[in-house]
């Protein structure tokens, strides 16, 4: 498959994990679990910074969702550019988690600490540190199950 069908189908695939992860965190804010997101920690480091002014409410869910989605297709942009071969339907399931985890490993440990927006999470105090880990796997399981689902002329 070429370059751009496959920034293509990581793109489209992006676009769903993105809208699995976003109903998989109501099920978790639901239940009382999820705080303050990743992407509302970035808004928020940004109006530290005086990059973004005073937004009202509404403004700030905006860009919020505009960050989130962003980042979703962002990465599954950059996945679908490189994951060139492919596996059954279970196979690429799997990788998608495992790819998830691995932009959680770069972006929790390296990027969103460096920049001031999060702590790195071995200097985390609650349990909830392991629902970023959790939705980088859902996110990447429904982007891998996609991104096959896209792409059925390969194997």
């Amino acid at each position: 498959m070429d370059f751009m069908r496959r920034i293509a189908s990581g793109t489209l695939g992006g676009v769903g994990g993105t809208l699995v992860l976003t109903g998989f965190r109501q099920v978790l804010t639901a239940a009382g679990l999820v705080g303050v997101t990743a992407p509302e920690q970035v808004i928020a480091r940004l109006e530290e910074l005086g990059l973004l002014g005073d937004p009202s409410p509404e403004a700030r869910r905006l860009l919020t969702t505009i960050a989130h989605l962003a980042y979703g297709v962002g990465l599954g942009s950059a996945l679908g550019l490189l994951r060139r071969e492919r596996g059954g339907m279970a196979e690429e399931t799997a990788v998608g988690a495992a790819l998830g985890l691995l932009a959680w490993g770069a972006n929790w440990t390296v990027l969103l600490p460096s920049t001031g927006v999060h702590r790195p999470p071995w200097d985390e105090q609650t349990p909830k540190v392991l629902l970023p880990v959790l939705d980088h796997a859902v996110y990447g399981a429904a982007w891998g199950f996609l991104n096959r689902a896209l792409r059925r002329d390969l194997v």
